[in-house]
């Protein structure tokens, strides 16, 4: 209980807590990292994580001086890929036009699947003419 009664000892406390997440954010960082690099070969990233195991500070902090901006070069990568395929797929999502729609519903009334008023409701909805909501009613 002397522990909880100093209050620098609970300021310590919090501080290495810092320190010590803050190592677990920059090690788990780095092993992707090693992991995502395709110049890197397999080698030099046995060579890397074996070192990480046995000098870990040390290593952490030369791996961030001297392949730190790599890292953040292929961090940025990674978003911007993941952005543009994000974007690409809403696109792909969102255009369809009203007469693609129509053309399906017509495809649809013919083979028997729906009937002429669901035909014309999908017709309507897809020329803007109703609400969605209104034609579900």
């Amino acid at each position: 209980m002397e522990f909880w009664s100093s209050f620098w000892n609970i300021i310590w406390f919090f501080i290495w807590a810092f320190v010590f997440i803050a190592y677990l954010m920059a090690l788990f960082s780095i092993i992707a990292d090693l992991f995502r690099d395709r110049e890197l070969n397999g080698w030099w990233k046995a060579v890397w994580l074996i070192t990480m195991v046995f000098i870990p500070f040390l290593t952490a902090l030369v791996y961030l001086i001297f392949r730190g901006k790599g890292m953040a070069e292929r961090n940025y990568k990674n978003a911007v890929d993941k952005t543009v395929a994000t974007e690409d797929y809403i696109r792909s999502l969102a255009q369809v036009s009203p007469s693609d729609e129509i053309v399906k519903a017509k495809a649809l009334l013919e083979s028997g699947t729906i009937t002429a008023d669901e035909y014309e409701n999908l017709k309507q909805r897809a020329m803007g003419r109703i609400n969605a909501t209104t034609a579900d009613v």
